[in-house]
């Protein structure tokens, strides 16, 4: 089989609004993060050498098995099984002699989609070097089914905000629609340091549903309904609005046990420091949390939010679009 040199990448991401309520049918928006990229590399390998996945930063390489071998291993979900899945969109029956490098500045668990990135970049990458470049529209489904092995029941956003890099608003089983963006929206992206499992926040909102729904319903519905509120506030401009929603949508997200002290005290910090607004973006019980701000005054709650624990922060600009 003929192999050749390729890249793939794709960026990070972010949850403006809706994340948890957007399992249970609600809308949300997204946005990539493209400050923050994984990057793999293609080369072919020596004959028989099989198809081989390393990743210098953790000085680890690992054996892609045969196509019809799966594997508990967490290395296995997040590296093996997109490229099998790879292989058998293109119909290849058995590993090439293929030599991958990844390479990735997305923080893990920190609610920035490093899984769906991954994927999405190994998926292409793979392809691509086999000389059968994958469009999006089928890339996006297959780092579904990869966000399934890592998540159990996400709701699809991360890997369609990722896949197609651009903000989107997305109902889970709708078409995705995309958001246009009326004005420059500058966001501050703090790490907390914490890391978090999506699949257990997402576990224990679902516990919550199922043992209390009279409660837990109306806390979904006016997340969702706030969400329909947020597009329209980008779709228009209206950004100290905008920043007023997101303190709502954090503080509900709040009553669904997803935030923390943490989280809390570094929205408390921004909003303090002349934020438009803040919440926790991604899973929660740690990640990210991102504020909004005016560009000319970013620094002040940049410092502001170093001050109150953030490990790292992160200026990103969601640019207008039609």
């Amino acid at each position: 089989m003929r192999v050749r040199t390729a890249t793939g990448h794709a960026p990070g991401k972010i949850i403006l609004f809706g994340e948890h309520a957007v399992v249970y049918g609600q809308p949300a928006i997204a946005a990539p993060l493209l400050a923050v990229q994984v990057r793999v590399e293609a080369a072919p390998a020596a004959p028989d050498a099989g198809l081989t996945i390393a990743l210098p930063a953790l000085n680890t390489t690992i054996a892609v098995p045969d196509l019809t071998e799966s594997s508990e291993s967490p290395l296995f979900d997040a590296l093996a099984y997109p490229a099998q899945l790879a292989l058998r969109a293109l119909r290849v029956t058995a590993p090439p002699d293929l030599a991958l490098t990844v390479r990735s500045t997305i923080p893990v668990a920190s609610g920035l989609g490093s899984g769906a990135a991954l994927a999405a970049a190994i998926i292409r990458a793979v392809c691509a070097a086999l000389d059968s470049p994958i469009a999006d529209d089928a890339l996006n489904p297959l780092v579904y089914e990869v966000e399934k092995r890592h998540h159990g029941t996400p709701s699809g956003l991360d890997n369609t905000t990722i896949v197609y890099e651009r903000p989107v608003y997305f109902v889970r089983g709708a078409p995705m629609e995309r958001v246009a963006v009326a004005r420059p929206v500058t966001l501050l992206v703090a790490d907390s340091g914490i890391s978090s499992s999506t699949r257990v926040t997402v576990g224990d909102v679902r516990a919550l549903h199922e043992a209390d729904p009279a409660r837990i319903d109306p806390v979904l519905a006016r997340i969702g309904a706030l969400v329909h509120e947020a597009r329209a506030a980008l779709e228009t401009g209206a950004l100290v609005y905008l920043g007023a929603l997101m303190d709502k949508n954090h503080a509900l997200l709040d009553v669904l046990t997803v935030s923390s002290a943490e989280l809390d005290r570094l929205c408390a910090a921004a909003r303090d420091a002349g934020a438009l607004g803040a919440k926790f973006s991604g899973g929660g019980r740690g990640g990210n949390v991102i504020a909004l701000v005016d560009a000319a005054h970013a620094d002040p709650v940049a410092a502001a939010l170093r001050e109150a624990g953030a490990v790292s922060v992160l200026q990103t600009t969601v640019e207008p679009s039609g």
